[in-house]
């Protein structure tokens, strides 16, 4: 958890991000990050330990549904939602 905190709390003060929503369901655990309150969520961090032995439990899914990054460690699925972080500057 300490880990997602950190990217979200680095998105909250570059202006990114403003709200957070967490689901406990039955078969994964789902972390919503929001750009306002009464939106869709703009990504989804899902752990779901069924995929385990598979292709990874950790996954960050996009808006649209797609699931960008999934594997077996958390720090290095997060780092696709990093990425958007990094701008070019002037």
């Amino acid at each position: 958890m300490s880990q997602i905190l950190s990217v979200y709390g680095r998105m909250v003060a570059a202006g990114e991000w403003r709200d957070y929503g967490i689901s406990c369901l039955r078969d994964m655990a789902v972390f919503s990050v929001f750009r306002r309150t009464a939106e869709n969520p703009l990504y989804r961090i899902e752990k779901r330990p069924k995929l385990r032995n598979r292709q990874g439990q950790y996954s960050v899914v996009g808006m649209d549904g797609q699931i960008l990054k999934r594997g077996h460690d958390l720090k290095a699925v997060l780092r696709v939602l990093e990425r958007k972080l990094i701008r070019a500057v002037d």
